[in-house]
């Protein structure tokens, strides 16, 4: 019976935005307060683990740790420009690259340092 009341919910809402005239801006603006909201917790978690694993990451030693920030920092930027990037058939072959590359990057740190 919730079940069946959500998708009642969701609908109604769905048909809103359909007939009302600026239902779809409103739509934008809710999605993109919902994204903000997303990577705002991605950030607070990011440096809630930062904190927690502060020794460690500096026991990887400096040439490691540039290769992981650099890994997650090209990361997050070829995941900014996914959109741009899937545009064309060279972009997707560049983005399929660099997140190959960080997942690499990041692979290869973590197993180096668990070898100590």
């Amino acid at each position: 019976m919730q079940n069946a009341r959500n998708i009642a919910i969701i609908l109604v809402l769905a048909a809103l935005v359909v007939v009302l005239p600026g239902g779809g801006a409103g739509a934008n603006i809710a999605i993109q307060a919902v994204s903000l909201a997303f990577l705002g917790s991605l950030g607070w978690f990011a440096s809630i683990m930062y904190r927690q694993h502060r020794s460690e990451l500096y026991g990887l030693g400096e040439n490691r740790r540039l290769a992981l920030y650099a890994a997650l920092a090209v990361g997050a930027v070829t995941l900014t420009a996914t959109h741009r990037l899937w545009l064309t058939a060279s972009g997707e072959i560049v983005w399929f690259v660099l997140i190959g590359a960080c997942l690499y990057a990041v692979i290869s740190v973590a197993v180096s340092a668990r070898r100590y």
